[in-house]
């Protein structure tokens, strides 16, 4: 049984640390839902991918090609009887957007109609910070905003009950920041949902233009007007009486934001908290309002939705600006904005350090052994050669080959090779000049309407399906492209075969194959140059699919042959010395199904196949087992431990930053702490291995997992020169401690003298309370020739550092054994740890 199956059975009142995401669909599951579909996107994909695919035996769940498709589905599944929920994030909700206005207007009974739109509006790993309230709003959707992480725990079933009761689809806008940080969150009772029974007729789905005026007239005049009547005694609308003479209107995620500012400022007004956005509550607004004795300050998501709305009740409020940026609050922010619009407010901003260096720029990159790679290193050598002129990027991982100067643009999914048949429609003398790339998964998306039409209108040129057999940027998820769906059926659909039929001319070419790529897009342009349009298809597993034990480094550099030329300093699995030595760093995954791209580039061939590969990680390495006991409960005086914790941890992606952070959020179950609430935020998205990542952790009186400048007791440094990221430092108390992890990791094509030097570094910290430690080495000296453990030694240390180590050992190691998959990783996690705690600092 799945570990959310487990959470799905628990009983009513237990308490989980669930991401915002796995929160709401442990709520789904609970509030009796009968399928659901979605199409994979960052931050939503985890409600289906992590949660709801592991138990289908109890509800029907899949995903479909897109958005526009899976609305469909599920309004059909709702006619049928379904309680439905369809996910996507914010983008996708653009390309269902006829799906979703139309049938905003249905009004007859069926089952319920929830969409699931998460919004990113940083953004993090979307392009888009729309605010897509308008729309909704405009097609008389209700449209809700969790506030915390308990509201996506509940919000499936109030959402479900209103669009019953009202005949009416329902928009959850859940903001990235809930879906992916995780939180404390206490369950309810579970239910269960009768399917409407199937009507006799399906003509009130019908949406002919008379039709569709007079279900616009009955959504306007009676939806909308009921439902605002509904709101004024809903759960969904908070107040808080507070101390203040100037109150605050909160709306959707922006109250933690704002309730985590306001414990930093010590001051405590009167709130209004809003998770209904549309409609909005008009007399508990104004009743609010009436009370309120001097300003009220409005928060919200996104851009001026709620302020518009209160204003045209009357009611004068301060909000963000006419013109202002903010479409996400921080508490930095909310904190800046109260302390300039309300005079007896004040707060010492902690000091800001101008400093004389910066970070090494980390740009995201694709996976070590990224099956993309060849390709962007071809494009790059043909642009030198004058042979391409400009590539046209997509969606999703493919978007990242930006850093290898592979593509120029980036629209939106399946937009690259309609771009540039525009550009060649317009300019024919760069048919044979430019070309476009797209994803495997986005091609089945929307992609194959470009290919149709290059085929259509006669566009010659080259168009290239990186195809690596998964939605790879979101996780992994099936594609129509995959081996199988997600309920582990075959695939029958067949990419180069559908290529094919819409005459184009398709050749498929291993992607690992660093000549055989250049070959044929070299051929591909000169056919374009005669009026013929190709798509070439680049086949390679994504690197996360491939089984471990192909990721075993096979390849090691002969030093007598290597002439230093630094052509080889192209991926993160190898790094330059000083000399410009190369060596392959913990990341390399030995290109896992193709050849290594780093020896067919060697133009001296110094880089050669191991005699025995892996050798390097061989098992006579490993630490002998130790015989690890059972750690149980400890109890603890909660008149020892301060009020709250707070934590913030820099470093880049592949260093276990999110198992650190899983250890601290789950052992404080096993504290005092559980009884009051429990944060973790981390990095999403863009993050890949190697690029700059920050998780956050915080228990007791907190509310976000974003921390306000000045909060954190640590801050723990992975890697050096992260340390340095704008506005990192700020976040330490004025009392706090960095623990510094003297570990230098350098991106891609970076010279060693462009990487800050560590006395430098160590002067900029001149005045802070400062615990070096080099956990690489620590791990490699307890037989961890990998590094892997390093996250865990310095775990180790921080046990021991003040306010953390009033938590006692044995809750570490519980925690630390409990996530422990086997008698080895527990073995060497035990180890790492004491390594870490015993550490001389």
């Amino acid at each position: 049984m799945s570990q959310f199956a487990k959470m799905v059975d628990a009983p009513a009142g237990s308490k989980f640390i669930l991401q915002g995401n796995l929160a709401f669909a442990l709520g789904v599951m609970h509030a009796g839902y009968h399928s659901a579909d979605g199409y994979p996107g960052t931050p939503s994909t985890e409600i289906i991918d992590k949660a709801l695919a592991k138990v289908q035996d109890r509800i029907s769940v899949g995903w479909s090609v897109n958005e526009a498709v899976a609305v469909a589905v599920g309004f059909g599944r709702a006619i049928a009887g379904d309680d439905t929920l369809i996910t996507m994030k914010t983008p996708g909700a653009l390309q269902a957007g006829d799906t979703i206005t139309t049938s905003a207007f249905y009004n007859a009974p069926s089952g319920a109609i929830v969409l699931l739109v998460a919004s990113d509006y940083v953004p993090s790993s979307t392009q888009h910070v729309i605010d897509l309230k308008y729309l909704f709003a405009s097609s008389r959707i209700p449209v809700l905003e969790p506030r915390n992480h308990q509201d996506m725990y509940e919000m499936p079933r109030i959402a479900a009950d209103i669009s019953r009761k009202f005949n009416t689809p329902v928009v959850i806008l859940a903001n990235g920041v809930l879906c992916h940080s995780e939180a404390l969150v206490k369950t309810g009772e579970s239910r269960k949902v009768e399917r409407r029974e199937v009507p006799q007729d399906l003509k009130s789905w019908m949406g002919m233009p008379y039709l569709a005026r007079m279900n616009y007239n009955k959504a306007t005049t009676e939806r909308i007007p009921q439902l605002v009547e509904w709101l004024e005694s809903s759960d969904l609308v908070c107040e808080t009486e507070g101390t203040e003479n100037w109150s605050i209107i909160a709306g959707g995620e922006s109250n933690i934001i704002v309730r985590e500012a306001l414990n930093t400022l010590g001051v405590s007004p009167s709130i209004l908290s809003l998770a209904a956005l549309y409609p909005i509550p008009e007399e508990r607004i104004k009743a609010f309002a009436s009370r309120s004795k001097g300003r009220i300050l409005v928060f919200e998501d996104g851009d001026k939705f709620l302020e518009e709305k209160i204003r045209l009740l009357g009611i004068d409020v301060v909000t963000k600006g006419k013109y202002s940026t903010i479409t996400e609050w921080t508490p930095e922010a909310v904190i800046d904005h109260i302390t300039r619009h309300v005079e007896s407010v004040k707060f010492s901003r902690p000091e800001s350090r101008k400093l004389d260096i910066q970070p090494i720029m980390r740009p995201p990159s694709i996976c070590p052994g990224c099956p993309y790679r060849a390709f962007g290193l071809t494009v790059d050598k043909l642009r030198k050669k004058g042979k391409i002129f400009s590539s046209f990027g997509d969606i999703g991982c493919s978007t990242l080959l930006y850093f290898l100067n592979a593509i120029d643009t980036c629209l939106c999914m399946g937009a690259s090779d309609s771009m540039r048949q525009g550009f060649v429609l317009s300019r024919p003398e760069y048919a044979a000049k430019t070309i476009s790339l797209i994803g495997d998964s986005c091609e089945c998306h929307s992609g194959l309407d470009a290919t149709r039409n290059a085929v259509f209108r006669n566009t010659p040129g080259v168009k290239i399906v990186l195809d690596n057999r998964v939605t790879a940027m979101t996780g992994g998820q099936p594609a129509p492209s995959s081996p199988s769906n997600l309920a582990g059926v075959p695939n029958r659909f067949d990419l180069k075969k559908a290529l094919e039929a819409e005459q184009a001319r398709v050749v498929a070419v291993d992607s690992y194959d660093v000549a055989a790529v250049e070959k044929a897009l070299v051929e591909a342009l000169e056919l374009a140059e005669t009026g013929v349009f190709s798509t070439l298809v680049l086949e390679g597993a994504c690197i996360n699919e491939v089984a471990g034990k192909e990721k075993v480094r096979g390849v090691e550099v002969n030093g007598a042959l290597c002439k230093s030329c630094g052509i080889c300093n192209m991926c993160p699995g190898i790094e330059l010395d000083e000399e410009k030595n190369p060596h392959f760093t913990n990341l390399c995954t030995n290109c896992a199904e193709g050849e290594q791209v780093c020896m067919q580039l060697c133009p001296f061939d110094a880089i050669e196949s191991m005699s025995e590969p892996g050798i390097m990680q061989a098992a006579d390495t490993r630490p002998a087992l130790q015989e690890i006991k059972a750690y149980g409960r400890v109890e603890m005086d909660s008149g020892n431990l301060p009020e709250s914790l707070r934590l913030a941890i820099r470093g880049i992606g592949g260093q276990g930053n999110l198992f650190f952070g899983k250890i601290l959020a789950d052992m404080m179950l096993d504290t005092p702490y559980a009884e009051k609430h429990i944060v973790k935020g981390d990095t999403h998205g863009m993050a890949q291995l190697g690029g700059p990542v920050i998780s956050t952790f915080s228990c007791g009186n907190v509310h976000s997992p974003v921390l306000a400048p000045g909060s954190a007791d640590v801050l723990v440094v992975m890697e050096m020169s992260e340390v340095l990221r704008p506005g990192f430092l700020e976040l330490l108390k004025p009392d706090g401690t960095i623990l510094f992890n003297r570990f230098r990791a350098l991106p891609p094509k970076t010279r060693p003298e462009d990487y800050p030097q560590l006395e430098d570094i160590e002067k900029a910290l001149e005045g802070y309370k400062v615990i070096t430690i080099d956990a690489n080495r620590v791990a490699y000296d307890l037989n961890d020739r990998t590094g892997k453990t390093a996250n865990v030694v310095v775990l180790g240390l921080l046990s021991t550092i003040e306010p953390f180590n009033r938590i006692p050992k044995e809750v570490w190691l519980k925690s630390l054994m409990k996530h422990s998959p086997n008698d080895f990783v527990k073995s060497a996690n035990h180890t790492a740890f004491m390594g870490g705690v015993n550490h001389d600092q």
